[in-house]
């Protein structure tokens, strides 16, 4: 196992480095330039050339680079020249956040996903079966915009039931008292994710219904309980770990949405705004962020998927 997480790590690494590489060159590709976005449309040749000069952006694009990887060995991931403040700590301000965002909508998904997936499994082709496969492909296949657009019209804007608006406070804390203007952003998430996961919990308990080892615990006179909660869930729990894992990137890329609809003060929003100004650092720097999140996801899903399957052995 040790040898297995070494070799992940590098190629953690390696992953990284590669996404780092294609977003700063993406980025500085990006018509108009910084100094533009900064300095305005009315800004001279000779005003632009000296912001270029002063942040660096006259140099070529791969020694840029290697200076900005330079400093992130450093601990520093740049610098907003329109917020004015260093990126790591605007990272260090808004991650939380969405942290909590996001791990709130992924518990309450997957805690909802088991129970509904093993019932569909059981009770296949029933009525509840194919209302839940039916409102299963109606979320999941729903732009997460147009779905959070809608929940705020009827539960927001029609009956008066909730804010529109998510909590806008600092901390985490001031975030957590305010429950009630968590409630859509959170239920926007679960809805996408809770279709995608009690999908796969159906698909992966139906196996396990068939399996020899299910035969003869019935055999041996076994409940339906018993088989189903100590002998076929834990083996179905396997592909739930690692889709877990390989959803983050969706997840995440779902929460930044779901924080501009609903302007929750996060990461997602962070990167909206900043992107509108083509503010390098700030993009840059999230991006790394999320994929090394990816990455570090991937590599729990493969640890856990070896913890639930004591038959795997790298």
């Amino acid at each position: 196992m040790t040898a297995f997480l070494i070799r992940r790590v590098l190629q953690a690494i390696a992953v990284l480095i590669v996404v780092s590489i294609i977003t700063f060159v993406l980025l500085h590709l990006l018509p108009g330039g910084a100094a533009r976005a900064v300095l305005g449309v009315r800004a001279t040749p000779a005003q632009i050339a000296t912001f270029n000069h002063a942040n660096g952006y006259d140099r070529p694009v791969i020694e840029q680079y290697f200076t900005w990887l330079w400093g992130l060995l450093h601990g520093n991931l740049g610098y907003s020249y329109h917020l004015n403040q260093t990126v790591a700590s605007l990272i260090a301000e808004k991650l939380p956040k969405t942290i909590v965002l996001n791990a709130i909508a992924l518990v309450i998904s997957v805690g909802l996903a088991i129970p509904i997936g093993v019932t569909q499994a059981v009770r296949r082709n029933s009525g509840f079966d194919y209302v839940a496969t039916g409102l299963g492909f109606v979320f999941y296949s729903a732009p997460i915009f147009f779905l959070a657009l809608v929940l705020v019209m009827w539960f927001s804007l029609q009956l008066g039931w909730l804010p529109s608006e998510a909590p806008q406070s600092d901390s985490i804390v001031g975030i957590l008292s305010q429950p009630k203007e968590l409630v859509l952003p959170v239920v926007t998430l679960v809805l996408v994710q809770l279709s995608l996961f009690s999908r796969y919990m159906r698909s992966s308990f139906m196996d396990g219904l068939v399996q020899d080892y299910v035969r003869t615990a019935r055999a041996k006179g076994a409940g339906d309980l018993r088989v189903y909660y100590l002998h076929i869930l834990r083996n179905s729990l396997i592909p739930m770990a690692t889709l877990v894992g390989l959803s983050l990137p969706v997840i995440l890329g779902g929460s930044l949405i779901v924080e501009q609809v609903f302007n929750y003060p996060g990461m997602g929003l962070l990167f909206w705004q900043e992107a509108q100004v083509d503010d390098y650092p700030v993009l840059l720097g999230v991006t790394l962020v999320v994929g090394a999140a990816t990455v570090v996801g991937n590599l729990l899903a493969d640890v856990l998927y070896g913890v639930l399957d004591p038959r795997v052995r790298y």
